[in-house]
């Protein structure tokens, strides 16, 4: 079965989340890769250097055009307020027929921008001028202003939205609530106690701080939640939900191959023991072997060794023995009457 974080090419817009508990930058740095992407790659840095996010840009030059808007912090530079222009004519501009544009902060550009609207207009722009083979690859921060409007559909029909959880929530889920991941527990149990404790942020920053101290650097769980996919035939599918795990250096994996969660696949049996009520008692209910050979010893009232029952009453047979105080008579006390 495969998995829908391998099966990314058709998706025309991308959007990755990253919180606090866990960053979704490992993702990025995979779809830039050379192996995830043949497309040519316009990426725009406005949090993280370049370098961060691609092994090799000189080897990638051919296919990778980097745009470095780091340096152009609002009110430090002259160029300040031109970041909306740019964007769009580097894209516009592109001769390919297929690309993959690439933002790696959306919180940084809104910031630059400084406007919610101004910002939502350059990324519906964007979205309309590339061509249906290109995609869109958007990383967001959350809490963000932009988020609800970048997942609705009518910015966009078809979304892949792929969210960074800490592996820390599964065993919260199983500690808990014990509510275990699919197929251990039904989806729509496992579902209804997921989501609201996913979307409060405190409850994994709070079991991030109590342990690490930050998200988990080698792996991590992806909740997937994909809109406007079509099937073999080419219909189109309802909005899909899945968890699956990911590993920095495997890239996409089940999510029963992390590390992080072997123990919730393990089931363990455990013999529960009838309570013993001779225990903490002051006073000795044991036998001891001498007494138990006596005790078998011991006939029951209710058996019947080698006895044979001769007479056999008669059946609805009424038996009567009477006491001292009964007048028993042969004479019939009814003699006088005339019946």
């Amino acid at each position: 079965m495969s998995l829908h974080l391998q099966d990314l090419h058709d998706q025309r817009l991308i959007l990755l989340q990253s919180s606090f508990s866990q960053s979704s930058i490992p993702i990025l740095r995979h779809l830039l890769s050379k192996k995830s992407s043949s497309s040519r790659i316009l990426l725009f840095c406005f949090l993280y250097p370049p370098a961060c996010l691609v092994d090799d840009v000189e080897a990638q030059s051919g296919k990778l055009v980097v745009h470095d808007f780091l340096d152009l912090v609002p009110g430090y530079h002259e160029q300040d307020g031109d970041s909306f222009k740019r964007i769009l004519s580097a894209v516009q501009d592109e001769s390919s027929t297929s690309i993959d544009v690439v933002i790696d902060s959306l919180d940084t550009l809104l910031s630059d921008i400084g406007s919610v609207q101004a910002a939502y207009t350059l990324l519906r722009s964007l979205l309309s001028s590339i061509s249906k083979s290109s995609r869109l690859i958007l990383h967001i921060h959350t809490p963000s202003s932009l988020l609800p409007l970048l997942t609705s559909a009518s910015f966009s029909p078809s979304l892949s939205h792929l969210i960074a959880r800490p592996p820390e929530l599964l065993t919260e889920l199983a500690k808990e609530y014990l509510t275990f991941p699919p197929p251990i527990s039904p989806e729509a149990k496992f579902w209804s106690v997921w989501i609201p404790l996913s979307e409060r942020e405190h409850e994994s920053e709070r079991l991030i701080l109590e342990g690490r101290g930050s998200g988990n650097p080698e792996e991590f769980v992806v909740e997937v939640i994909v809109r406007g996919a079509t099937d073999a035939s080419g219909r189109r599918k309802a909005v899909e939900r899945v968890l699956e795990g990911w590993n920095v250096e495997k890239g996409p994996v089940r999510l029963d191959q992390l590390t992080s969660g072997a123990h919730l696949w393990k089931r363990t049996t455990v013999e529960e023991k009838a309570p013993d009520p001779t225990q903490n008692i002051s006073f000795n209910l044991q036998l001891t072997p001498s007494q138990q050979e006596a005790r078998s010893k011991v006939p029951l009232p209710y058996v019947l060794e080698g006895e044979n029952r001769t007479q056999q009453n008669p059946p609805g047979a009424i038996l009567y023995d009477p006491d001292s105080a009964d007048d028993i008579d042969d004479d019939d006390p009814d003699e006088d009457l005339d019946i």
